[in-house]
């Protein structure tokens, strides 16, 4: 049985830093690795050394990923801080060739009646490849989707 990857998430610290990776966001942008190696390896168990480099460098890279897949929080000012972070209204877009981003503080409500929240980005698929629906896995990057 294949894990319920809407439930997992892993903490990765330097002792300033806590890089927390929920793979069940990701749409593969490739952001992480493309621009800090070091930190984010896919080839390597664990994929992230957050001793690889400096805090700085951490969370500038972070915070470029686009489905918030990774997410960070200052171990001085704890975690919590980290989760209410968004006050923004919603706002979606439509990326090219990509999946509909919709920003903001949403509720998602599943095909089993519970409800899922989420913050900062959330991806969902346009491309109906997806083995996470509704949200984006990076499958329209295979199927070569176009919309």
């Amino acid at each position: 049985m294949a894990a319920d990857l809407s439930r997992i998430t892993k903490k990765y610290t330097n002792g300033e830093v806590t890089i927390v990776w929920k793979p069940a966001r990701c749409i593969h942008s490739q952001k992480c690795f493309n621009g800090l190696p070091a930190v984010f390896d896919p080839t390597k168990r664990p994929w992230v050394d957050a001793n690889a480099s400096d805090t700085n460098n951490i969370i500038s890279q972070v915070s470029k990923c686009p489905s918030t897949a990774l997410s960070f929080y200052l171990n001085s000012e704890g975690e919590k801080a980290a989760e209410d972070k968004v006050e923004i209204e919603t706002v979606v877009e439509a990326k090219p060739n990509g999946p509909l981003f919709v920003y903001g503080n949403i509720s998602i409500k599943k095909d089993n009646g519970t409800i899922e929240k989420r913050s900062d980005v959330t991806a969902f698929c346009r491309c109906g490849n997806s083995n996470n629906k509704p949200f984006c896995d990076g499958s329209h990057l295979k199927a070569e989707f176009k919309g």
